[in-house]
């Protein structure tokens, strides 16, 4: 309860941002500062935060306890690629003493509504709006919600978040978005936009809407100085990998990544700021299939796979998966870093499917050139 949490207000964003800075964790960055300033004021402004109930207390009865007569403001937070948008919120979700509160990839999140509509639906098979009840839910649990990579892509997303999002408000949970785009441009050009604008006004009226505006891409920057394909396979191509991950993840916490596809868990071992780090044999000696990759796809967009073996007859399943895999990618402009027992043109030789493996090996070497390392992610 919060009770126990009001002392433990102490620090926030803006002072573990200059402590990183100070440590060598971070490079210096004055929008970043100022993002992190900002986030400071709203973690001020939570201490001693708790949502009215939906009842009326015998203070406010009396007149002894004034109601907040205005909201308070989450954030929307905008920009370009790589510039520190998720480490920032970060910064804040992990300061911030609630115990009701969550940090969830948008994508992810509408994974869960969805599992709760059909959870609604299954108790409810008369009928009935999942909506109000879904609402509850998630307000009961959750007083602040950090959402990551804030985007609309298809109609049936458009169509109930203006709903949810009015409901998450009405019971004052904080809600705090980073996103590639302002909110204008969300669902830019999408089918039967029109019915999404009042989402987008209730966005930018009960959200400040914020753009960050650092000049560097750090993600691209770091990614431009690693060698992405390792081979042969050996005890410092492993060191190596561990330390390409902590660079692209400087100032997050990783953390091991569960994946619900149509039922399914996909397990990440190690995950943090957009980025997976797993082994070959995790994804495809594993049964999974171009619905699995490509939620992997949308979900990350860099991946460092450890330990592509050589293959043939005897691994032709594991190699279809493979191929799969990389497709998955490579459409979704995912940068790979990879390490593997021998050169793209060697992992398969002989056996089925050796001419559908040829695309594989110009893909595979397509995605180590500069021109795709710059090419923006899926989701951006």
């Amino acid at each position: 309860m919060l009770s126990n949490n009001i002392n433990n207000f102490s620090g926030g964003p803006l002072n573990k941002y200059r402590k990183k800075v100070k440590d060598g964790d971070l490079n210096a960055d004055p929008a970043q500062e100022a993002l992190a300033g900002k986030l400071q004021n709203l973690y001020d402004a939570l201490e001693g935060y708790q949502p009215p109930s939906d009842s009326v207390s015998w203070r406010e009865r009396l007149g002894l306890r004034c109601k907040r007569t205005e909201p308070l403001k989450g954030l929307y937070i905008f920009g370009d690629v790589g510039r520190g948008k998720s480490m920032l919120m970060d910064l804040f979700c992990e300061t911030v003493p609630f115990e009701r509160k969550r940090r969830v990839h948008f994508h992810s999140f509408l994974q869960d509504i969805n599992a709760r509509f059909n959870a609604f639906r299954a108790q409810n098979p008369n009928g009935g709006d999942p909506i109000p009840d879904v609402v509850k839910s998630i307000a009961d649990e959750t007083w602040l919600l950090c959402f990551d990579e804030l985007q609309v892509v298809n109609i049936v997303d458009a169509m109930i978040l203006g709903r949810l999002f009015e409901g998450l408000f009405d019971r004052n949970v904080i809600i705090l978005a980073t996103s590639n785009r302002p909110p204008s441009d969300l669902y830019k050009d999408g089918l039967q936009r029109e019915k999404f604008l009042p989402f987008i006004d209730l966005i930018t009226r009960r959200l400040d809407v914020y753009q960050l505006g650092a000049a560097r891409d750090y993600r691209l920057e770091r990614m431009l100085g690693m060698k992405v394909y390792h081979h042969p396979l050996g005890l410092k191509v492993n060191a190596d990998l561990d330390r390409y991950f902590f660079e692209l993840t400087k100032g997050y916490t990783a953390v091991a990544d569960k994946i619900m596809v149509k039922g399914r868990v996909i397990k990440i071992p190690m995950a943090a700021a957009g980025v997976g780090k797993v082994k070959f044999e995790n994804l495809c000696a594993e049964a999974l299939g171009p619905a699995d990759y490509l939620e992997i796809a949308r979900r990350y967009h860099t991946l460092i796979l450890e330990e592509i073996p050589r293959m043939g007859e005897a691994l032709k399943n594991e190699a279809q998966r493979f191929i799969t895999l990389i497709d998955a990618l490579y459409e979704n402009k995912v940068n790979l870093i990879c390490s593997a027992d021998a050169p793209p043109k060697e992992l398969y030789t002989l056996g089925e499917g050796v001419f559908e493996f040829e695309r594989l090996v110009s893909r595979l070497m397509e995605m180590q050139s500069e021109k795709y390392l710059s090419l923006p992610h899926c989701n951006e």
